[in-house]
């Protein structure tokens, strides 16, 4: 298995449509994104999707971007669309792309990472804390952020 990028390593364009075929309205959307070359639009220039894969298949996918569905704050960068597909589930993909995704914003001099969800329980398991801040998406829905603290000094 290996985690690559959209933007950076060129994957074949029919991995686009195959995250459009995912079962999940966000995904589906994710898709259009790419297709239409919108998400930079949307996001910011350096959101990059990270892709896990093995061999030809795509088993799971998110984003790293400079903004996600909540734009009226100052909190970046944020990991959204996280999604595995059905069939490679229970094997911890979630879990590789989040950890693959912080020290990618590490590295680019982040102290923390945020996502916006409204699912809760989910994201703790993978170090991130509800900051007890709802905000209004873009979409219209009231949604949950949660920040996980990328380096021990912002502990």
């Amino acid at each position: 298995m290996k985690i690559i990028q959209f933007y950076a390593d060129n994957p074949p364009l029919s991995w686009i449509e195959k995250i459009g075929k995912s079962d999940w309205k966000a995904g589906q959307y994710l898709a259009e994104l790419l297709r239409n070359n919108k998400l930079r639009e949307l996001c910011g220039e350096s959101t990059e999707v990270l892709l896990m894969t093995e061999n030809d298949s795509l088993l799971s996918f998110c984003t790293l971007a400079e903004r996600d569905e909540i734009h009226d704050t100052d909190m970046s960068p944020w990991v959204g669309f996280v999604y595995t597909f059905p069939e490679y589930r229970g094997n911890h993909h979630i879990a590789k792309l989040l950890e693959h995704a912080s020290r990618m914003a590490e590295k680019s001099g982040y102290e923390a990472l945020y996502i916006s969800t409204d699912q809760s329980g989910l994201y703790e398991k993978f170090g991130f804390s509800d900051t007890g801040i709802r905000k209004m998406s873009i979409y219209g829905d009231i949604s949950m952020i949660y920040k996980k603290f990328l380096t021990k000094e912002a502990l």
